[in-house]
């Protein structure tokens, strides 16, 4: 029988970025917050000199073990769905401060465009223009509205960058200035300019110079070490919850962490939810937390399989395209790139950040006619010096043996001799691209593990070799000796490592008939349950996903005091 522990005001189910920041703002209130962690304790010290690519770029030991919970994968509804026993396509963050700690930093704002995607593209070029199948739809939120909380975010975080020239207004400059700008980013904003596009710094939260943020919070400037993906930052200077909004949380006295607190059950009666059910990992135990409001802000697939198994909102049926909780899930295109090899030219590809490049927008969002192309949106192309680590840094060119003497002799001369320019495309949704409880395999508590279907689209191959193109032309621009890029789009793969970026199945928007949440992050089918995350997103923007989820979080907040003082559905 489960213990039942003294009610809350309000229970956090996972802490990261977007739980952090929730847990901050409320119990700068006066709320008393209790946050869930499934995972383990986090701090800086645990990564003092710990540049270990094996254990953590490698054997991934900052992710979820699949051998304990994982998630299946089908292409489409006739085939079956299998596990995903081992990392590939993508890599779920597990333990405090959840994926915001071991993240590379890039810290877009998404596009007006974005928030808007149907009503603008079919207000410029027609109904015809979505193809059958295709279910994206406004967020019922604009730009200018979500704005005043991606300035937040980023004054908590310090991002360092300089203006995008075709994205939206900014109500501030950025806190901090760019990073450094390399001799390969140089010659990256030449050739862009001589294409008559608009290169503009990364925004990233890997800090240019030392900053205290609006919360006191004072971290140190980067040292370029190129330890930033799949790592947690030893100087601080990488924003992570824990070194950012979970500190200022503890300090009020009202905020309780609890890690190794496995959540599998929103409580819920009459419409709205009594607390949650959890499991202490390390007892076995059952425990129940009661409270009066229950935010979830776990990743994207824990966050539609928690409602899910607790029956809270009313689950998608792809066959008559009913239903909202597993409805748009959406991913990223992300193998639209070039990489050009250098015969004469070295670069020190080692130095880097997560975040330090340069990128351009002139093919994301509607910044260019699509009139005469066969897909919408577009994205961000870049080129980015994260730092090339020694283990998984084998570039060669096409043509080349992929083991032996050739390929030996070939990966150590072009090391420090090539340059990536990448693509990260938008994922527009579907009616069958969706998530669902999987009838056949369990976890290891019984629970029934999230189910995948999705595959490419023909408007995924055709933006995939849109920007293949461009990016290749940039590279040649840039001088490059041979250039690599895509051709063609095959099927999705989830073997091979391409992004984090899921998106979708619990999705925001202006009416019950279409999404799940209001633009509060506030479940229509519960009042006093908060759902925030990419899990939000209608469909994924060219964009990766961490600024916009932290400027949900930071609305969800206000949404929540709002509700404590007044209660019933926020409008």
């Amino acid at each position: 029988m489960a213990k039942t522990l003294p009610k809350t005001d309000v229970v956090i189910v996972g802490v990261g970025w977007a739980g952090g920041i929730i847990a901050a703002e409320l119990t700068k209130s006066g709320l008393n917050v209790v946050g869930l962690e499934r995972g383990k304790e986090r701090k800086t010290e645990d990564y003092f000199m710990v540049h270990d690519e094996l254990r953590y770029g490698l054997r991934y030991e900052m992710m979820q073990d699949l051998s304990k919970e994982t998630i299946t994968f089908r292409s489409n509804e006739k085939t079956r769905a299998l596990p995903m026993r081992q990392y590939g396509s993508f890599l779920i963050g597990d333990g405090l401060g959840g994926a915001g700690v071991h993240w590379n930093g890039q810290t877009y704002r998404f596009l007006p465009y974005d928030f808007e995607i149907r009503s603008k593209t079919i207000e410029k070029y027609g109904k015809n223009k979505i193809p059958a199948g295709m279910t994206i739809q406004d967020w019922g939120i604009t730009y200018d509205e979500i704005e005043p909380y991606y300035d937040k975010f980023e004054k908590l975080t310090g991002i360092s960058g300089e203006v995008n020239p075709l994205g939206g207004k900014r109500s501030s400059p950025f806190p901090t200035p760019p990073m450094k700008k390399t001799p390969a980013m140089q010659m990256f904003v030449e050739a862009a300019g001589r294409l008559k596009l608009n290169p503009y710094m990364m925004p990233s939260a890997n800090l240019s110079e030392n900053y205290t943020n609006p919360d006191g919070i004072t971290r140190a400037a980067c040292q370029y070490c190129g330890y930033c993906e799949r790592f947690g930052c030893e100087y601080g200077a990488k924003a992570d919850p824990v070194v950012t909004v979970i500190p200022v949380a503890n300090k009020t006295g009202k905020f309780e962490i609890r890690t190794h607190s496995n959540v599998r059950r929103i409580l819920h009666k009459g419409g709205k939810a009594t607390g949650v059910m959890y499991t202490d990992v390390t007892t076995g135990e059952e425990i129940i937390q009661p409270a009066d409001i229950v935010v979830v802000t776990s990743y994207v697939f824990n966050n539609v399989r928690l409602l899910l198994m607790s029956e809270l909102g009313k689950p998608y049926d792809s066959s008559t395209g009913t239903g909202v909780i597993g409805r748009n899930y959406a991913y990223q295109v992300a193998k639209g790139s070039a990489i050009g090899f250098f015969e004469n030219q070295q670069f020190n590809n080692f130095a880097g950040a997560g975040a330090l490049g340069v990128s351009i927008d002139d093919y994301n969002g509607d910044n260019f006619d699509h009139s005469d192309l066969n897909f919408i949106h577009g994205g961000v192309i870049a080129i980015g010096q994260p730092g090339s680590r020694p283990i998984q840094n084998n570039p060669v060119p096409s043509g080349t043996a992929s083991w032996g003497s050739e390929f030996k002799s070939k990966s150590v001369h072009y090391s420090n001799r090539t340059i990536g320019v990448g693509a990260q495309g938008s994922s527009m949704s579907f009616k069958h691209h969706f998530l669902d409880l999987d009838s056949a395999y369990k976890d290891v508590y019984g629970d029934p593990l999230l189910r995948i279907t999705f595959d490419f689209e023909d408007q995924d191959r055709e933006l995939a070799k849109f920007l293949a193109d461009r990016c290749s032309k940039i590279v040649t621009e840039m001088g490059a000796d041979k250039v690599d890029y895509l051709k063609e789009l095959g099927p999705y793969d989830i073997m091979t490592y391409q992004s984090t970026h899921n998106t979708g199945g619990v999705i925001m928007g202006s009416n019950p008939g279409n999404s799940a949440v209001n633009t509060y992050s506030q479940m229509w089918d519960a009042e006093n349950v908060f759902v925030v995350g990419a899990s939000s997103f209608p469909q994924n923007a060219g964009y990766n996903p961490t600024n916009t989820v932290g400027a949900l979080a930071y609305r969800a907040a206000e949404g929540i005091v709002k509700y404590r003082e007044k209660g019933g559905l926020l409008g």
